[in-house]
């Protein structure tokens, strides 16, 4: 066995001469251990966070969307569009067109996003899950086209699930030059009728701004005729999505932008990740001042053991390993620390998903959640817990360093 490691284990559990030593020490645990489960806990409820937003776009936005990396449109036969089509792992491919229009219906107008979709946009999506009213989902029969609104935006417009008459859409023609005396010429006007339903993604850019039509009706409406701003695709289950992405991006080069659903909400989630890390980054400073006490604990043991100290060197002990029972010491109260810490942030956070203890508020139905959402990540825990040792090791150099033993 290693002789310092062996010395500083038995300091470590053994009674002191000085009681407040081991009270210090028990201290230095505590604390350690408290800033470490902080850490376990806050950065599992910014992955509950995470992961509940993500399911909200999962229900709307596809697995891979495939959009031109110049310009707002491609040319819908494109070669490389249609090698991708044709990938033995996709399963659904759905053509879009998308652009910004006025709706206007019963003397109130909003400024809406129009998302023309193929016939099979239901297979591409869960838009099935998050629609609501009396009808169901459909985008035509026969000549006929139907409108789909986000749930903010039906109330915006004073339609309801179901509306009565057409509601008209307009688009600003693409050429030719305005006529003053007759401005209603520069636009394209279309009109919807009601599906019956409304779909909640519960995400204002979505409920408050789209309304699903037919791909037809957008080409018609933003003259793209045989055009497309987007391929939404999804694989067929047992893919490797990772493996597909990269075959997707080599064929389309540097043509088109192949995003995942992350990278289509990148702003979103790129501001979940920047605050979790400021999460983690003022977490740890309270970490690095938790771990002041092991600096105090290892001074006052070190002023303790000075009489061993000299038993060890008469015994033929060096200096150098001296000073490592003592680095052992430290890191060992660290390590103690980090583990404590880490199962009781675990037990936490088990006890919270399972019992939702911590209430997002008292009345239910007031929050898309009734209490804190909790996901713990293996790499989060690998994180945190070097990140612990990282700090406790750096921090038993001062009081070893300074005093001499």
């Amino acid at each position: 066995m290693n002789f310092p490691f062996y010395i500083a284990r038995r300091y470590l559990f053994s009674k002191k001469s000085t009681h407040a030593i081991n009270i210090i020490s028990g201290i230095s645990v505590g604390g350690v251990a408290v800033a470490t489960m902080a850490l376990v806990v806050t950065l599992s409820v910014f992955n509950g966070f995470h992961d509940l937003v993500a399911s909200f776009f999962t229900a709307f936005d596809p697995q891979i969307k495939v959009v031109p990396a110049m310009g707002k449109s491609a040319p819908a036969d494109d070669p490389l569009l249609n090698e991708i089509r044709t990938l033995p792992q996709i399963d659904v491919a759905t053509e879009c067109v998308e652009d910004m229009a006025l709706a206007v219906f019963n003397g109130r107008q909003a400024m809406i996003r129009v998302k023309g979709v193929d016939d099979n946009f239901s297979e591409l999506t869960h838009i099935n899950e998050i629609i609501y009213g009396d009808g169901e989902f459909r985008l035509h029969a026969a000549n006929l086209q139907f409108g789909t609104p986000g749930i903010q935006l039906a109330y915006q417009l004073g339609t309801g699930a179901h509306w009565p008459g057409f509601m008209h859409v307009y688009a600003p023609k693409r050429e030719g030059q305005l006529d003053l005396n007759n401005p209603d010429a520069a636009f394209v006007e279309d009109s919807l009728l009601s599906s019956g339903v409304v779909f909640s993604v519960k995400q204002a850019k979505y409920d408050r701004d789209y309304i699903i039509t037919p791909v037809a009706f957008a080409r018609n409406l933003f003259s793209q005729q045989g055009m497309i701003t987007s391929l939404e695709l999804r694989l067929k289950p047992g893919s490797n999505f990772d493996a597909v992405k990269s075959k997707i991006k080599e064929i389309a080069g540097d043509k088109y932008q192949v995003l995942d659903r992350d990278e289509q909400q990148a702003e979103t989630f790129n501001i979940m990740k920047i605050e979790k890390l400021l999460a983690y980054i003022f977490l740890t400073f309270i970490l690095m001042v938790a771990c002041f006490n092991i600096i105090g604990s290892l001074s006052m043991l070190i002023i303790d053991k000075k009489e061993d100290a000299v038993t060890l060197r008469n015994l033929g002990a060096s200096n150098q390993q001296i000073s490592r029972i003592f680095l052992f010491e430290g890191r060992m109260i660290g390590v103690a620390g980090a583990v404590i810490g880490i199962i009781i942030g675990l037990l936490l956070c088990w006890a919270q998903q399972t019992f939702g203890i911590v209430r997002l508020g008292d009345s239910s139905g007031n929050f898309v959640v009734d209490s804190y959402p909790v996901s713990v990540h293996f790499w989060d825990i690998i994180i945190i817990f070097f990140t612990v040792i990282a700090v406790g090791w750096l921090a038993v150099w001062y009081p070893v360093r300074h005093f001499k033993v």
